[in-house]
C-alpha cells in the first residue's frame, strides 16, 4: 500500500509540474520522475511476492556502544552546531557565499585540514555551485541579510 501511495503522489507531482515553466518544474520533475520509477519497481516486487522473508534482520547494522554517553552527546551537539551555523550563514550572506565559506571553515576548524586544502576545496565548491546553479541553470538566489542591509 505504501509503494502504491508513494507512486501515486509522485505521479501527481510529475503530472502537475509537467506544464510549468522550466525553472519552476525542475525540482519536482528531478525528484518525481525517479521516485515514480523506483516506487513502481518496489510495487512490482511487492505484488510479485518474493517468498518468505529472511530470518535475520533486514539490515545488519549495529551502532557502536563503546562510546560513552558524554562523548556521544558532545559530538551530537557539535554536529548540530555546525548545521545551525550553516543555516545562519546562508541567512546572513546567501547561498553563493555561504557554501564555500562554510566548507573552508569546516575543513579548517573541524577536520584539521591544511589551509591549502581548505582554500582549494572551497574554491572548487564555489566554482561548482556557481557553474551549475547560476551560470548553467540561471537560478537566482536571494541576497543574504547583510547584502540586503548594505544595499548590494
Amino acid at each position: 500500500m505504501f509503494s502504491l501511495f508513494l507512486a501515486g503522489v509522485a505521479a501527481f507531482a510529475v503530472a502537475s509540474a509537467w506544464r510549468w515553466p522550466f525553472k519552476a518544474a525542475l525540482f519536482p520533475l528531478a525528484i518525481g520522475i525517479p521516485l515514480v520509477v523506483l516506487a513502481g519497481i518496489q510495487l512490482a516486487l511487492d505484488l510479485r511476492g518474493r517468498g518468505e522473508p529472511a530470518a535475520g534482520p533486514a539490515v545488519d547494522l549495529q551502532f557502536g556502544g563503546d562510546v560513552p554517553d558524554g562523548i556521544a552527546s558532545r559530538r551530537a551537539a557539535r554536529l548540530f552546531t555546525w548545521i545551525v551555523g550553516f543555516v545562519a550563514l546562508v541567512w546572513l550572506v546567501g547561498f553563493p557565499i555561504a557554501v564555500p565559506v562554510f566548507m573552508a571553515l569546516y575543513l579548517l576548524l573541524q577536520s584539521g585540514a591544511s589551509w591549502w586544502l581548505g582554500a582549494g576545496l572551497a574554491a572548487a565548491a564555489w566554482a561548482f555551485f556557481y557553474g551549475v546553479f547560476q551560470w548553467a541553470l540561471r537560478l537566482p538566489f536571494e541576497s543574504g541579510w547583510i547584502q540586503t542591509r548594505l544595499g548590494w
